[in-house]
């Protein structure tokens, strides 16, 4: 897999900040959203890559690894026990030079361990990291409104993974180590799961937010009253102000999308309201509202 410079798909410099970080891949995260590029094939790569950026970066422990090895990040943990374990040798026998460094460096050590044989040319078998795997999962609205567990099949063996709330349509995850199986003892690849999330018949998703349309009948309209919507968390009683307008909206804050990794935060719930004209009416009630028009004229 070809390297990429996080914090340059980030528009980013390496003295970013955490809210840099967050600011910036809220931006590009809307700019690139599958929903909001239905016509741009690359949108979804784009976001995927975007969020992927995201998850490192805003990881202080993944960020140090990354900062340090670059392109080789995701293998640090191999240098160092490896690099640890040279140095345990080399003060054990008292085989140290002066101006010896104190271990391998780690460019050298992983195109030894991943791409041909170490110490110019000795007999070793060369270690090979497994390939990375790729899957689909398949979720409703409902299924990414809240925290769960699945078990996937991959390459024979089931693997349990949770699910946090608020994951987004298109975004990636990766699972270390599930991926293809090393050769001559090289590490395992990863497994990246990519989500694709179906529309809901009647509730819309954008970021954190939700969005529906509420049908008020026309004198409830006009005189105000009482409905009750559905929602992803249950039913919902919205009390209806006199003289509501077609096509208004309201907002319900905290009512909507659950924030992706932030327990307790919630995006908010716009309701749309549209007036039902009433349909086949009786003589006296169009002379009622004939009335009603020569009363407002």
């Amino acid at each position: 897999m070809a390297f990429i410079d996080y914090y340059k798909l980030l528009g980013l410099d390496k003295t970013a900040t955490p809210t840099d970080i967050k600011k910036a891949y809220r931006k590009l995260a809307r700019k690139y959203h599958p929903d909001l590029n239905p016509n741009d094939k690359d949108a979804k790569k784009n976001f995927q890559l975007i969020n992927e950026a995201n998850e490192v970066l805003s990881d202080p422990e993944k960020r140090k690894k990354f900062d340090q090895y670059g392109k080789d990040w995701q293998h640090s943990e191999e240098f160092e026990k490896a690099n640890a374990r040279q140095n345990y040798t080399s003060n054990a026998r008292g085989q140290r030079q002066s101006g010896q460094p104190g271990g391998a460096d780690f460019s050298e050590f992983f195109e030894s361990m991943f791409g041909g044989s170490p110490g110019g040319g000795r007999s070793r078998q060369a270690k090979y990291r497994g390939d990375d795997l790729t899957a689909e999962l398949h979720l409703t609205l409902l299924d990414a409104y809240t925290a769960h567990k699945r078990t996937l099949t991959v390459n024979g063996k089931n693997i349990r993974i949770t699910i946090p709330a608020g994951i987004e349509n298109g975004q990636t995850i990766k699972i270390p180590g599930h991926g293809g199986i090393g050769i001559n003892g090289g590490p395992n690849g990863d497994l990246y799961i990519s989500f694709s999330i179906a529309n809901h018949h009647s509730i819309k998703r954008l970021g954190d937010n939700l969005y529906v349309t509420a049908e008020l009948n026309l004198y409830t309209a006009l005189l105000g009253g009482e409905i009750t919507i559905e929602t992803l968390d249950g039913k919902v009683k919205l009390k209806v102000k006199p003289e509501t307008q077609n096509g208004s909206r309201i907002k319900l804050k905290g009512k909507g999308f659950p924030v992706y990794k932030n327990d307790g935060h919630f995006g908010d719930l716009f309701v749309t309201y549209v007036i039902k004209i009433p349909t086949n009416l009786t003589e006296k009630q169009k002379s009622l509202i004939g009335e009603l028009a020569g009363l407002s004229s």
